[in-house]
């Protein structure tokens, strides 16, 4: 089975030709670089961007994969959650490709992506899996007992980690995206310069929105000077409390499910300090899976992944499926 599939739901344009058992021909992404002067996603501008780029960034992955369209299975595409103009471009574009090749198209939930983005890394793992989902829209524990059964323990409440990181690099005057350099910068900080508080939000759902908070009145009441002279360590501090809040709630699911394997996936899952802590706390007592970097943020060969699985159990979407910005894990 070969699926051609696609990306679109936010900034990031991506087309992958994946095939059974989960090995990636090809997987391009470009991210929209259009976004930085703004500081944050602009929704009519990244549908336009997707609009130029997804044809071709199409022929780059049929390239890269050396097939042609008419040796394709089908085609994928995600349907939500995401920015609605942005999920339509992929939605028509691969409806279209589907229709003038005549084959089956199917649409993907984005955060069902991220989870079948473990096995393009491991994919002789085998479910039940504990995961926890962590990007710039979510965060989430998800407790997947089978393929394509999913229970959501717990999510935030209000930002999700991503966001809280883009929030606070914008407050310390970093670029966007902020996660990365908040990262980077951190690496050069003092994590115990500051405590920052963490949230207290009871069973297994997060809250950010008072760190990002907490992060504010600091600086308020430092002066500029102070600020910059220990950004980085502030930085560390705020990263070493979001690390913090996610490894706590993790390693809470972990001992109610006894779950075994642990995976951490999504853009946050990048972060070298998150990696570094759940690898040495939480892999002290159940085994910690990352995907491979090219598959954390959002990229086609995780749609890909999850489709080849739906295709191959017989499922494909109507004529009618639209996008669904606000979709759930089902």
């Amino acid at each position: 089975m070969r699926v051609l599939a696609l990306e679109t739901s936010c900034d990031e344009t991506s087309a992958s030709v994946v095939e059974s058992p989960f090995r990636v021909l090809s997987n391009v992404t470009k991210t929209q670089e259009e976004h930085r002067e703004f500081g944050g996603v602009v929704p009519e501008v990244a549908s336009r961007a997707h609009m130029r780029l997804i044809w071709p960034i199409t022929k780059k992955a049929l390239n890269e994969a050396g097939v042609d369209l008419e040796s394709v299975d089908g085609v994928a595409f995600t349907y939500g959650p995401g920015l609605i103009g942005a999920l339509l471009v992929g939605i028509v574009f691969g409806k279209t490709l589907a229709q003038v090749i005549g084959r089956n198209f199917i649409g993907i939930n984005h955060l069902e992506g991220h989870l079948f983005s473990l096995f393009l890394s491991y994919p002789d793992l085998e479910p039940p899996v504990l995961y926890l989902l962590v990007s710039g829209g979510h965060t989430e524990l998800v407790w997947m007992p089978e393929f394509f059964h999913y229970e959501v323990l717990g999510q935030t409440l209000d930002d999700a980690a991503g966001e809280a990181f883009d929030k606070v690099a914008k407050m310390l005057g970093l670029p966007y995206p902020g996660g990365p350099e908040i990262d980077r910068l951190a690496k050069e900080g003092d994590p115990d310069f500051h405590r920052f508080p963490r949230s207290r939000v009871g069973g297994f759902d997060f809250s950010f929105s008072g760190i990002k908070t907490s992060v504010l009145y600091y600086l308020r009441d430092h002066s500029e000077d102070f600020a910059m002279e220990h950004l980085a360590d502030i930085a560390a501090s705020f990263q070493e409390a979001v690390v913090d809040m996610l490894l706590s709630k993790t390693i809470k699911a972990v001992r109610k499910l006894r779950a075994g394997k642990v995976a951490v996936v999504g853009g946050v899952s990048l972060n070298s300090r998150l990696r570094e802590k759940f690898s040495g706390t939480l892999g002290k007592i159940t085994r910690v899976y990352f995907p491979e970097p090219q598959y954390c943020g959002d990229n086609a060969a995780m749609i890909g992944a999850a489709a080849l699985m739906r295709f191959e159990r017989g499922q494909k979407s109507p004529l009618t499926l639209s996008a669904d910005p606000d979709l759930r894990l089902l």
